[in-house]
């Protein structure tokens, strides 16, 4: 099995890959328009405790105050608070008071309109441990499964920390000796020490830890034995990961190399394709059905479809193994789009409770793979299996993509019909109100093409049924919602005409298909509509026309 760690460096931003037998396992980002900080702590103030919510709000220094439940203060509870607490009977309003200082980690990024969410139990990661101060517990990754090697490092960890302070043990640490395991403790414990006098020498909202770095990250979380080599294509970048390998794993220095080719390195390892596949609503799956993925505010649903495949069996076991070929694509999208919060998955219908039992013991497997917590909750009457994801940061949609302005992130936009018909209805707002006896439209071409009709009779119509000229010109550059109204004389909108003639034979380009009527196309110069007959099937294409007739507002047109 061959795994491999590809790192982009660019102007402004960095982006990792890591492979496993060349396909995309995981993905990483650094943007110096985007700053995380999840992990970071903060010497906070209290701005505001809210004793319904048994929660307070803490000024961290940033543009919105950071969430704290009372749940998150119990290393700061004296015994007989944490008695109160156990029994639901203690209220924050008798712990924390406004104007109090706070020592917090951040757990959770800003998202929305939601602030940060902050803790008090907090956490320092090593490349062996994760430090916890307030925690005389010792824990081990489930990642190690070996129990005289858990055994070992448990005994290690014993007789290296002291007093109540506790220690995760990570899954790094396997076969790992004293020494080495010993140096990541006094470097955690004395980062701590660091962290705690600053916390208190200081007097003001101040960071007292930053998380590391990506570059640093990588080396510390992810390189190991099983890791064939790490490839950069930068290199200052290159130099910089060969010196942090040095210090946290010089055993593997020479598995560093640097990417020299021409080819963008992301492209040459097919992961920028993949990175642009992320984006998109529906995956395909080998056997030929599909994903359909859709994040809305409460939570994310995944839909499962046959699509092309159609089996050799009978059509439960098709269900049954296009749903478990779905299982691993699904957990693999979960982790590379960092989906978080509440998530549905419709699966085909299965009609016994073996299969779905199946399918879930397979969802369960998959999921260790990820290192963010999951937890699946099982199916419900309905069918649909339900699970949640530990959301710590807007996942990668957010990051890369933005609401639409034209439809404000629905992903619809109203129909040329639909806008044609609030046209129709400003049109007689202003003849009743404001009497002016001409207006001109300009509109999105496709709405315009409604409104005109296909050889004009529509916009005769409507001067006719309310007694004022219409002007209507098309514009590509406006929404199909947007409409710019003039009002005032006929003189005053009357369009300068074209230099056109009926009987002038000219080249255009027909930019779409007419709205009512697909046999025509349309053309435009300078806004002006040309309706151009049997070039319906035309678009994007020059060709030469004929004018037949000249209106204000449009010209009817046959191929020459």
């Amino acid at each position: 099995m061959s795994r491999q760690i590809i790192i982009n460096s660019e102007f402004r931003e960095k982006r990792a890959a890591l492979l496993k037998n060349n396909t995309l396992e995981d993905l990483f980002f650094e943007r110096d328009t985007y700053q995380k900080i999840a992990g970071n702590i903060y010497r906070g103030r209290v701005q505001d405790v809210l004793p319904g919510m048994q929660a307070a709000f803490v000024d961290i220094g940033i543009a919105r105050n950071a969430f704290l439940h009372l749940n998150d203060l119990y290393p700061i509870l004296s015994n007989t608070q944490k008695n109160k607490l156990s029994k639901k009977e203690l209220n924050i309003k008798h712990v924390l008071q406004p104007g109090q200082w706070l020592m917090v980690q951040v757990v959770k990024e800003p998202m929305g309109s939601k602030g940060a969410k902050v803790t008090c139990k907090i956490s320092i990661p090593g490349r062996f441990f994760v430090y916890i101060p307030s925690d005389n517990k010792i824990g081990v990754s489930r990642r190690i499964t070996d129990d005289e090697e858990r055994n070992r490092l448990k005994s290690i960890a014993g007789d290296l920390k002291n007093g109540k302070e506790g220690l995760i043990i990570r899954t790094n640490a396997h076969s790992e000796s004293y020494s080495k395991l010993q140096n990541d403790y006094n470097f955690l414990s004395g980062t701590w020490k660091r962290i705690r006098n600053d916390f208190f020498q200081k007097n003001n909202i101040d960071i007292l830890y930053q998380e590391e770095d990506l570059l640093k990250n990588l080396i510390r979380d992810y390189l190991d034995e099983n890791i064939d080599r790490v490839v950069v294509d930068d290199k200052k970048d290159y130099q910089r990961l060969r010196d942090l390998t040095s210090i946290f794993a010089p055993d593997l220095k020479n598995r560093i190399a640097l990417y020299q080719r021409n080819i963008p390195i992301l492209a040459a390892y097919n992961i920028e394709k993949e990175i642009e596949s992320l984006l998109q609503r529906k995956v395909w799956l080998k056997s030929g059905g599909y994903l359909v993925i859709d994040q809305t505010e409460a939570l994310v649903a995944i839909d499962v479809n046959t699509g092309k495949f159609t089996g050799k069996k009978n059509l439960q076991d098709t269900i049954v193994k296009i749903n478990k070929e779905a299982v691993a694509e699904i957990a693999r999208q979960i982790k590379l789009r960092d989906i978080g919060g509440i998530i549905i998955i419709d699966f085909i219908d299965m009609n016994n409770s073996s299969d779905q039992q199946s399918v879930t013991d397979l969802l369960a497997n998959e999921l260790q793979k990820d290192r963010t917590k999951t937890s699946i909750l099982g199916f419900t009457q309905l069918g649909l299996l339900e699970m949640t994801r530990k959301k710590v940061r807007e996942g990668f949609g957010s990051l890369m993509q933005k609401d639409c302005h034209c439809c404000g992130g629905t992903g619809k936009v109203l129909s040329e019909s639909t806008v044609a018909m609030k046209v129709i209805r400003k049109i007689d707002e202003i003849t009743i109100r404001d009497k002016y006896p001409a207006v001109s439209l300009e509109l999105h071409p496709e709405v315009a093409a409604v409104l005109i009709g296909a050889g004009g009779e529509k916009l005769e119509e409507l001067e006719n049924k309310f007694g004022i000229d219409i002007f209507i010109s098309g514009n590509t550059e406006l929404n199909y919602e947007d409409m710019v109204i003039e009002k005032g004389s006929k003189e005053e909108l009357q369009p300068d005409f074209l230099d056109l003639d009926v009987g002038d034979r000219i080249t255009v380009e027909i930019e779409d298909q007419h709205a009512s009527n697909q046999n025509a196309g349309i053309a435009r110069i300078d806004g002006y509509i040309i309706i151009v007959n049997h070039a319906g099937n035309m678009v994007d294409n020059e060709v030469e026309i004929i004018i037949d007739d000249l209106h204000r507002t449009y010209a009817r047109a046959h191929l020459a």
